[in-house]
């Protein structure tokens, strides 16, 4: 599957995920146990995201669809430019902008027009005017060079095989002395066929997975420098519950629980930081 499909297949399957009502009979039954937003709340909290960040935003903005909390991590100060890399309904992009405040600035950009138009529906409704939402690829930013300060990306970049020229872009956009703070899944062992085959698999963080060594030499080889593992834990399983993509690749194999656990044991989540060196002039 070439890069220009899987872009297709992204944008129809996110904007799929916006209009798809979650319900607990898409599900096999020993797994229908809970309440979809309360799914979505417990997975939430479980990759790192307090109940106070959760009241803090609009409630459609989180899809609980990230691996990981890349604004916990990421020590952003007052004044700065934030990019999210695939900002999605906005939740990361609304919590980055509490922290850098009235006198800073976050872009969203998502490949997605459904999602932009949800994100900008979610700015309007909690007042959050130091946000702005972009449609646009992330091998091929609409951002001027040298302009953030700070990048983060909750488990998009996976959806590219264009790895090295994401963060390529990532580094021309970002300021000498900027930073990247990424949270994203890696590849622990081989995935099944039917995973790596699927446009559900693409399209739900799994068939891109790479290596952590390959995923850390896109960084480096991009100019990055001071690459850190911040972060490492096992993939959680609740992901793949409240995820639809995810859902449907459950449904579609009648996957048991068994299985559904060693695709989970397969990859893990990670959170990765790195810098961009300053001008030696």
């Amino acid at each position: 599957m070439n890069n220009d499909q899987i872009k297709q297949n992204v944008k129809k399957g996110y904007a799929d995920i916006l209009t798809r009502n979650t319900k607990k009979s898409f599900l096999p039954s020993f797994l229908q146990c809970c309440d979809p937003k309360e799914m979505v709340a417990n997975v939430s909290n479980k990759i790192g995201y307090s109940d106070e960040e959760l009241k803090s935003v609009p409630e459609d903005a989180n899809l609980g669809i990230g691996c990981g909390n890349p604004i916990a991590l990421a020590s952003i100060k007052k004044g700065e430019t934030i990019l999210d890399l695939g900002s999605g309904a906005g939740f990361d992009c609304f919590l980055a902008s509490r922290e850098t405040g009235e006198t800073g600035k976050v872009i969203g950009v998502d490949i997605t027009p459904e999602m932009v138009e949800k994100a900008n529906k979610n700015a309007k409704k909690g007042n959050y005017t130091n946000v702005e939402f972009k449609v646009g690829e992330i091998e091929n930013l609409p951002i001027e060079n040298e302009t953030v300060d700070l990048i983060i990306s909750n488990c998009v970049i996976n959806l590219s095989n264009q790895k090295e020229q994401v963060f390529k872009e990532a580094f021309r956009v970002t300021k000498p002395n900027g930073r990247i703070m990424i949270s994203d899944i890696i590849l622990l062992s081989e995935l099944p066929d039917y995973v790596k085959n699927s446009v559900e698999g693409h399209i739900a963080c799994l068939s891109g997975a790479v290596k952590k060594d390959d995923y850390i030499n896109a960084i480096t080889k991009a100019g990055f420098t001071n690459v850190n593992i911040d972060k490492q834990t096992s993939f959680p399983i609740e992901l793949m519950l409240t995820d639809p993509i995810a859902q449907k690749i459950i449904s579609d194999n009648n996957l048991s629980e068994i299985e559904i656990k060693d695709i989970a044991n397969s990859i893990a989540s990670i959170s990765i930081s790195a810098k961009k060196p300053r001008n030696e002039n």
